[in-house]
């Protein structure tokens, strides 16, 4: 983290880095990138530094505002990015402390979802129903009345709702079915790939124009398949290279080289046993941070 190169021993820089990886879940759950959210936290340790602190009676609630409305000011530009994105746009990978010891409930089909909300409404969804701040502290966060806070939360989980997370799949499970996942998936085993499968299944792939991915989402077990069974024929001349599995956004994945030298994740939406949609990545501005990975 660059912020925390450049933090010192001082009561200031104490009061700062306690607060540190806070901030950087929050601006990175609302941006979707992690190069982003730690550059808007090295902005606010700059502001941190600069403002008066004698006026300054709760650091963490001011940190959380400057950090919040840096992010709702690079959401303006970034939306205008996205609406150019060549195929779908994934958020930046991030890999849980300890492989999965997530900090909360955001997972990746969450975090998508998140970008069909206005700022605002991302702002007052996770910082009320995630981060847990009362509706006072939202308010004050983003510059809005308390009703208007409330009102905006309510659009939020009404537009997100099918996305939160429905039934838990435990680590050492989810990984399970990730290796057995990769083994069916690189040997060319359709009948076992199948039989993961949902028959309503969806797989985004995020190439970002930079390398080859399917330019829409593949929809229903017979797409999925299909595209696997071309995949297998490729593995077969140019094997697939797994680096280490994983909880990616908290989901259990794993990570790859493929063709080309070309860093991959994947990541599995399980329910009930079956793989509901599968998310890869293969961006290369996006796996800068990959662990296990020589950059």
């Amino acid at each position: 983290m660059k912020t925390g190169d450049q933090i010192n021993e001082s009561p200031l820089a104490t009061i700062f880095s306690d607060q540190q990886p806070r901030l950087i879940r929050l601006a990175y759950r609302m941006l979707g990138s992690v190069a982003d959210a730690e550059d808007i936290v090295n902005d606010a340790w700059l502001r941190w530094l600069a403002v008066d602190h004698g006026t300054i009676r709760q650091p963490a609630a001011f940190l959380r505002t400057v950090v919040t409305r840096l992010c709702l000011n690079e959401l303006k530009s970034s939306r205008r990015q996205r609406e150019t994105y060549i195929g779908p746009w994934l958020p930046e990978p991030i890999f849980d402390p300890e492989d999965g010891d997530a900090t909360d409930d955001v997972t990746l089909p969450l975090m998508i979802a998140l970008e069909r909300l206005s700022p605002l409404e991302r702002a007052a969804f996770l910082l009320h129903d995630v981060f847990g701040l009362s509706f006072e502290a939202v308010a004050e966060s983003i510059g809005r009345e308390t009703s208007a806070c409330r009102k905006l939360a309510s659009r939020a989980r009404a537009h997100i709702h099918d996305a939160r997370p429905r039934f838990a799949v435990e680590k050492e499970e989810g990984l399970r079915l990730a290796a057995a996942f990769f083994s069916a998936s690189r040997t060319g085993d359709l009948a076992t790939l199948r039989a993961m499968l949902a028959k309503d299944v969806i797989t985004y792939a995020d190439g970002g124009g930079q390398v080859s991915a399917p330019s829409s989402p593949l929809i229903g077990l017979d797409a999925v398949i299909a595209r696997h069974a071309g995949l297998a024929r490729l593995f077969a001349v140019r094997p697939s290279r797994l680096i280490r599995y994983s909880i990616i956004d908290g989901l259990p994945g794993f990570i790859t080289i493929e063709e080309e030298n070309t860093v991959q994740t994947t990541a599995l939406n399980i329910e009930q046993g079956k793989v509901v949609a599968i998310y890869v990545t293969r961006n290369p501005d996006k796996l800068r941070h990959v662990p296990g990975i020589a950059n």
